[in-house]
């Protein structure tokens, strides 16, 4: 069977030429960067759905089309002979969902339109209400909802009564089928991995906890499910023999739920030399001294933490079963190995205050994290704080049929004066704020606990650059090549920055060209690479023109915008469907480079509705 998955863009994006659509475009006073990063990436459970299908046979294409114009959406869904239409559906693209599923029909009147994801679960009676384009909404995963779809696509057979799937019965009565249990041996699935390239790795599904503002549970259910190690290391030797830059970003959930997991994760990593730089999402109550140590020493690189909020009255209101004692105790031990914290903290929360809000502003100088970065309450459906704030009669679920707004971004029950302080404060601080680096001591310290580890000498190295200790920056930077450092490009790139304070222009170019070849995709090394080109075309070295080069190596994962991981162009035979392809084999998906994904710039606190 022909089967398009389709991550279709937020709304009509109109063409640079283009005035926006003033009934499908972007919301009033929407800018570019007002939705997250993470919304291009494609969602990691659309690359699970193909990888069933192609596993068992079938021709997939997945297509990233969120940053696409919608004449490009038109041309790529017209050219898509697909039998059966898998789209993925989150709370800020829901309005492009509903364009997308018309436009198929339009053009593909006998395909069959399947939709799922974390906005579509929890409404999905609504949506097949309002739009009826759509055929079926698959609840919560869906690899085996999709499989049993396509079989009795293929047989004829009718495919209401599907469990867990909502449906139109013969009246045209939307129907919810039987319960579907969760996957227990996530084992059994194929993994993504043996056919798309992607930085993102899932290992786990679930979270045991229940925070007001989360829909974990609406996804994936109660509890905790986590892959087998031998499964999981399996999987990140596949991603890494198919992505430029050997960095990972493990997007589970709760990643350290089952610490026991996670050190034999880390040990089996060690044990077959699978030499990279990762991140992890985590909590700071499932985290200890032994488990760090080994992450570190497997290469966790960094590790981002659901702080939300340095207020004791707040973290208790959100049901966040943390203590403020905790998340300093547990900061403390990732730093002391020299493990990069970055905080995830929200504004608007229930019971926010200005006094809670100063709270947390003091909390994190005390706490002293590497980065943080702040969000406002989006309350989702399928969480408790939509549960409870429609129960309150504040919001209702006709508005994400009737509105036109991005996300529900309000503070959950702030006063105006109170919200007020928090946009305005939120105004002039957005975005990732970078806060805390160790200095020459702290990395000595970590060098010593860690051993001969090549990331702490980097990192050692690095501190003693900023301090203008050239020599015993460089002694370090080269000790870490020497280990295997799993960025070798980075390393080169500090040589150069090195050679360029010492004015030795050919070991500035010596080691930018072998930072060029070995990592020749991250984002420092490109630039450095451009500023080097345009001193010289500029005459910099005769008339001692200034030289500013980045010798930085914090974990960033730079990616070009690739089908399907971003929204890359699309090859001009898109539409042509070839056989699948072993899954040892290239990418089965359509693919392409684009200019880059938007980032961040600007969220918005907005009054109470």
């Amino acid at each position: 069977m022909r089967i398009a998955l389709i991550y279709p863009p937020p709304w009509k994006i109109a063409a640079a030429s283009e005035s926006p659509d003033p009934v499908h475009g972007p919301p009033p006073g929407y800018r570019a960067g007002d939705l997250d990063p993470d919304f291009w990436q494609v969602p990691y459970g659309l690359l699970s759905l193909g990888a069933q299908a192609l596993r068992a046979g079938h021709q997939v294409k997945v297509v990233n089309l969120s940053a696409f114009e919608w004449s490009r959406v038109e041309r790529v869904i017209e050219g898509l002979d697909a039998e059966l239409f898998g789209i993925s559906c989150w709370t800020a693209n829901r309005r492009g969902v509903a364009l997308v599923a018309k436009l198929i029909k339009e053009k593909r009147q006998a395909a069959h339109v399947l939709v799922g994801g974390p906005h579509a679960t929890p409404l999905a009676k609504e949506m097949l209400e309002h739009h009826e384009h759509i055929d079926t909404i698959s609840l919560g995963e869906s690899e085996e909802q999709l499989m049993e779809l396509i079989s009795r696509l293929e047989s004829g057979a009718s495919v209401r009564g599907i469990a867990g799937t909502v449906y139109r019965d013969e009246l045209g009565v939307v129907t919810r089928g039987p319960e579907r249990a969760a996957i227990h041996e996530l084992d059994s699935l194929a993994s993504p991995h043996d056919y798309f390239s992607t930085h993102i790795v899932m290992t786990s599904r679930g979270c045991p906890w229940a925070c007001t503002f989360c829909g974990a549970e609406t996804t994936w259910g109660r509890g905790f499910r986590g892959q087998s190690v031998a499964y999981v290391l399996d999987a990140l030797e596949a991603a890494l023999e198919r992505i430029p830059v050997r960095m990972i970003q493990i997007k589970d959930d709760t990643f350290t739920t089952n610490k026991k997991r996670v050190i034999e994760l880390c040990r089996g990593i060690r044990e077959r030399k699978l030499d990279f730089l990762w991140s992890c999402d985590t909590r700071v109550d499932v985290l200890s001294d032994e488990l760090l140590y080994e992450m570190r020493l497997a290469g966790c690189q960094r590790m981002s933490l659901g702080v939300e909020s340095g207020s004791a009255k707040i973290l208790k209101a959100i049901d966040k079963k943390i203590t403020v004692d905790k998340i300093l105790e547990s900061s403390a031990l990732a730093k002391k190995y020299g493990i990069q914290l970055r905080f995830y903290m929200m504004l608007g929360n229930r019971g926010e205050t200005e006094e809670s809000f100063m709270e947390t502003l003091a909390f994190l100088k005390a706490a002293k994290p590497h980065q943080y970065i702040f969000s406002c309450l989006s309350i989702y459906p399928g969480t408790r704080d939509f549960y409870e704030a429609e129960k309150q009669g504040r919001v209702n679920r006709e508005m994400f049929f009737t509105e036109n707004f991005q996300e529900l971004k309000t503070p959950f029950d702030a006063s105006e004066d109170d919200a007020k302080l928090m946009n305005e404060w939120f105004e002039k601080n957005c975005g990732m704020r970078d806060f805390y680096r160790e200095g020459v001591d702290e990395c000595l310290a970590i060098v010593e606990r860690l051993g001969d580890y090549h990331a702490a000498h980097m990192d050692l190295g690095g501190a003693y650059y900023r301090e203008a200790q050239m020599d015993l920056a460089e002694q370090h930077v080269k000790k870490a090549l020497e280990l295997g450092y799993p960025l070798p490009g980075l390393a080169y790139n500090y040589l150069a920055c090195i050679a360029a304070n010492r004015r030795n222009l050919d070991a500035l170019q010596e080691n930018l060209k072998r930072a060029l070849r070995e990592d020749p995709q991250h984002f420092v090394v490109a630039q450095n690479a451009e500023a080097v080109r345009t001193w010289f075309s500029q005459g910099g070295p005769v008339q001692n023109l200034p030289l500013n080069l980045a010798a930085r190596h914090e974990f960033q994962v730079f990616e070009r915008t690739k089908q399907p991981a971003l929204p890359g162009d699309l090859p001009d035979d898109f539409e042509i469907w070839a056989a699948p392809l072993a899954a040892s084999g290239g990418q089965p998906s359509v693919g392409g480079d684009n200019d880059s994904a938007q980032p961040r710039t600007r969220l918005k606190v907005v009054s109470s509705p």
